[in-house]
């Protein structure tokens, strides 16, 4: 039994070391940062400063808009989850090319954030994209900007974030779908029930718990979103995408205001907090286990 144990140990060491060494001492060492001043390229060792930082926060107007901007960032997680059902409900089905379909839907979860962003920088190229060059074929003489304009440049931002968590909801709900009783949906067709009846009163609350699953890790994945849209926009044009994680990146690496950017980061940790909580209490009233 000894022996069982200390192998397991063995098994779960290297991971257990990357988490203390890369997340848990960096953590708690950014706890200690956000009461202090410290500037990393000053050279000068940090000065408690207790709450200073936050009250800095609120009077910041970055980082109001970056609270806006994060905010915005949840709104595509309902959509992507609900579009997702709908196609896993479709491709659980015999269709043509089900197997093609679900690795077309679901290759953008696996590819490079940093490659698909620069498929999104293409499709919404002002000039000569293929998005305003549709635009144009409709009668739109004056399309969008996109990422090139302050006035849409988050618009963009939204699209691109609802069209990647598809993939990946989609998956995870074909293997819900497939887990559902057989003879109980069989049930329900033959008492009468239409295809939306089946969808809204049997299918939906029997796979609410992988719902709450992904609104949870959504909602926390869109608050904590960044290579995406720092790789295309770098939190501009202006500070028109400027959101909660590149305002802490900026102020940590482009000023080395570590004191402040850690207090950024940990009342980025407090929203997430408040969210899930939220939402698992909420939970009790519409998911069935």
């Amino acid at each position: 039994m000894k022996r069982q144990r200390l192998i397991g140990y063995v098994f779960i060491a290297p991971n257990l070391i990357g988490m203390t060494v890369f997340m848990l001492i960096p953590a708690l060492f950014s706890f200690y940062l956000m009461f202090t001043d410290w500037v990393f390229a000053s050279g000068e060792a940090p000065n408690y400063v207790g709450l200073d930082n936050f009250r800095m926060l609120v009077r910041d107007d970055l980082f109001l808009v970056s609270v806006k901007n994060t905010l915005l960032l949840l709104i595509p997680v309902p959509i992507s989850i609900m579009l997702g059902f709908l196609i896993a409900v479709m491709l659980n089905n015999r269709t043509y090319f089900q197997k093609t379909l679900r690795a077309f839907f679901f290759a953008p979860y696996f590819t490079s954030g940093i490659a698909i962003a620069f498929v999104w920088m293409v499709l919404f190229q002002p000039s000569s994209g293929p998005i305003n060059a549709f635009l144009h074929s409709i009668g739109i003489t004056d399309p969008p900007q996109w990422f090139a304009s302050p006035d849409t440049a988050m618009y963009a931002v939204l699209i691109m974030m609802t069209a990647g968590g598809i993939g990946y909801n989609m998956i995870i709900y074909l293997a819900a779908l497939q887990e559902l009783s057989a003879e109980q949906l069989e049930a329900a067709k033959i008492d009468g029930a239409t295809f939306g009846q089946l969808l809204h009163l049997i299918i939906f609350p029997l796979v609410s718990p992988t719902t709450f699953f992904l609104m949870i890790t959504g909602f926390i994945g869109s608050i904590k979103g960044f290579g995406m849209i720092y790789a295309i926009t770098q939190g501009g044009p202006g500070n028109s995408t400027t959101v909660f994680s590149i305002f802490a990146y900026k102020k940590a690496f482009n000023f080395y205001e570590m004191g402040y950017a850690s207090a950024v980061s940990w009342t980025m940790f407090l929203i997430i907090l408040c969210i899930t909580l939220i939402q698992w209490v909420g939970q009790k009233k519409w998911v069935h286990y």
